[in-house]
């Protein structure tokens, strides 16, 4: 399968401090990489990079063409980022912001077109928002903001989807009905998906692949199974789990650790 990003020597740096290091990836076309790590790993400022939102030196290959060499707009035809916390203007109504998400097909004195929206259209008729599309943004449930972002990020049309903490807002059930839908979109559109993720066992469930990052470094890569172990966990999250396969699933649980805080 075809490559649909390589990250070559990536490395990002702020304030003097190194945050990525070196970092090489390859995500293949329709594959969905979760990354996991601690705070501070590096997680967020890589999606940043590969959307083009930071600095870099290395390389940033979409499509087996150099980020560096795209234009802003013909960039982000190509790769659409939910970010964890987004702009929310609360006064748009659900149907005004998910149009936004055609700004990068649409020239700099131009407005939209039929394209544009019957591809908003198509969007929120995929994340089931037809009955909100009036309704404003400051008027919506947790969830059904969720959805209206990610309808947003998928009226931009690109076939890379980069999410940060997905499901960081929602509950239980509608992070399942998320990840749910986010895989279900995927395996429709052939949408390949780099998601941060804090929660391990959603990533092992619904991934492909899992990016352990430590320090700005991936120490370690590899199906649920590879990468979710107690001795790994503990060595680079400090965290006390059992680590559960069942049915197929690997499940991270946390373990009391008594006397360990104590002073």
């Amino acid at each position: 399968m075809n490559a649909a990003l390589e990250v070559r020597a990536l490395s990002v740096a702020r304030n003097g401090a190194r945050i990525i290091q070196e970092l090489d990836v390859t995500v293949a076309g329709g594959e969905w990489v979760a990354i996991i790590g601690p705070n501070g790993a590096g997680k967020t400022t890589l999606l940043h990079a590969l959307s083009g939102l930071v600095e870099f030196s290395g390389d940033v290959l979409v499509d087996s063409m150099a980020s560096r060499s795209l234009a802003r707009r013909e960039l982000a035809r190509r790769i659409a980022l939910v970010p964890q916390q987004p702009h929310i203007p609360y006064e748009l109504t659900v149907a005004e912001y998910v149009l936004l998400g055609r700004t990068p097909h649409i020239g700099y004195f131009a407005s939209e077109g039929r394209a544009d929206r019957l591809a908003a259209e198509r969007a929120i008729a995929r994340l089931s928002l037809r009955s909100l599309v009036t309704r404003t943004l400051g008027s919506l449930s947790g969830g059904e903001l969720q959805r209206t972002v990610l309808a947003r990020a998928l009226a931009q049309e690109a076939p890379i989807l980069l999410l940060d903490e997905p499901t960081s807002a929602l509950d239980l059930g509608r992070q399942q009905l998320a990840l749910e839908l986010i895989d279900r979109l995927r395996r429709q559109s052939g949408l390949t998906i780099v998601s941060a993720m804090h929660d391990l066992s959603m990533a092992g469930l619904y991934a492909d692949r899992l990016l352990l990052m430590g320090a700005g470094r991936v120490v370690s890569q590899g199906s649920a199974r590879e990468v979710l172990s107690e001795s790994v966990i503990e060595a680079h999250y400090g965290a006390a789990v059992h680590v559960v396969h069942d049915g197929g699933g690997v499940y991270v649980l946390p373990r009391r650790q008594e006397g360990r805080w104590a002073p």
